[in-house]
């Protein structure tokens, strides 16, 4: 199975990437018959769902390490109603434990200053002027270094730190629960505090 078959279904049904897996391997690879078993699981509307408001949700606290370390996470969906069942709550309280374990430093790639993306991209082309790589192929390069770089500081890119394959990322997660509940949802913001750091 490719990976730009894999690429080629999320981009058209929004999905996850082991939802596309798992849709490709069952229609024996036929994209077409992928995107309407996404679309029967409910899983490809979720894409769909990200225009609409989502003003209701949780605000999470969750304390570890005896009060050493300790986040504050704002997640939003469309209804009061969804934001008090437990799979909105377990989502919350997952993507909270997320943050205090792998510490990102935004919450999209989006919220990433042009200025830190630029810097970075100084540094990985003064590395590989270093290494001696071909300038010809210093674009390609940086690219799979900024992609990299986004799947540690960015919360929706990073690996999902239960998932054992390491290949869901938490923006799959909160497509899975969208799909799931009908309702949009939006990790709005969160805060990380760890004793004696500044």
């Amino acid at each position: 199975m490719s990976t730009e078959l894999i690429t080629k279904l999320r981009e058209m049904t929004g999905a996850g990437i082991m939802d596309c897996r798992n849709a490709l391997k069952e229609n024996t690879n036929d994209i077409d018959k992928a995107c309407q078993w996404l679309r029967e699981k409910g899983i490809a509307t979720a894409v769909k769902r990200a225009g609409r408001s989502a003003k209701q949700g949780l605000v999470h606290s969750y304390i570890h390490g005896n009060g050493t370390l300790g986040v504050l996470v704002e997640v939003n969906c469309e209804t009061d109603f969804v934001a008090k069942t437990a799979d909105f709550q377990n989502l919350v309280k997952e993507i909270a434990m997320q943050v205090a374990a792998v510490s990102p430093l935004y919450v999209t790639r989006e919220q990433v200053p042009a200025s830190v993306v630029e810097a970075e991209k100084e540094i990985y082309k003064a590395q590989l002027k270093e290494e001696g790589k071909p300038e010809k192929a210093w674009d390609k390069i940086i690219e799979g270094k900024i992609e990299k770089y986004y799947s540690q500081v960015c919360l929706y890119d990073q690996p999902y730190m239960r998932d054992t394959t390491g290949k869901e990322t938490i923006k799959d997660l909160v497509t899975n629960a969208i799909a799931k509940t009908g309702e949009n949802m939006v990790i709005k913001r969160f805060a990380r505090f760890k004793l004696g750091e500044e």
